[in-house]
């Protein structure tokens, strides 16, 4: 592959693949070279480090997850659609495991970027539970604690972390009900 054929999107999307397969603490710039075809100095004509390359797979899983979240929850509303964004978030964590662990450097980069690719996923995350009937501060508290949930949950998925035998299916499944019967009590509470 010729330096001309080399973009910032394809450098991205080798990143992410290859740290999905060897995991984002192996990765590196003389890897991603190597895949390219090019020499690891010509990267530098694209990009200017390594931590560079892990902000923008951090915006590219914020942006790839944004629109696997809207997908699922087209046509439908409440409580399932944000069962199928929870799932999506799930399905694509524990199937992108490199760019997952570059999304948890959520607030170490400040960009526009950044802030726009996030700020559209927890966007629709508020008006999917706009119409539910919880304050708008309790809101907010909901996203955070479904956000924590999710991301400690893949965490100790994508880890191995669970040793007991019982189904991650249905615990995960389990985890919803609670935190939505929890969500229903807040309905109609300012």
């Amino acid at each position: 592959m010729s330096k001309n054929n080399i973009s910032d999107e394809l450098i991205i999307t080798t990143s992410a693949r290859l740290s999905n397969e060897v995991g984002l603490n192996n990765l590196s710039l003389k890897m991603i070279a190597e895949e390219l075809n090019i020499k690891s100095p010509s990267l530098y004509n694209h990009i200017s480090s390594l931590d560079e390359i892990k902000e923008k797979l951090m915006i590219y899983g914020w942006k790839e997850l944004g629109e696997k979240a809207t997908e699922s929850a087209v046509g439908i509303a409440g409580y399932e659609a944000l069962r199928n964004m929870c799932y999506a978030f799930y399905d694509y964590a524990t199937n992108n495991k490199g760019v997952f662990a570059a999304m948890l450097w959520y607030n170490k980069f400040e960009s526009e970027e950044k802030n726009e690719a996030t700020t559209k996923l927890f966007s629709l995350l508020f008006r999917v539970l706009q119409p539910l009937n919880i304050s708008d501060n309790n809101i907010e508290h909901i996203i955070r604690t479904l956000r924590g949930f999710l991301e400690g949950f893949v965490l100790l998925v994508n880890n191995n972390a669970f040793g007991n035998p019982i189904s991650i299916k249905e615990s995960f499944d389990l985890s919803l009900d609670i935190i939505f019967n929890g969500m229903k009590s807040l309905e109609g509470v300012e």
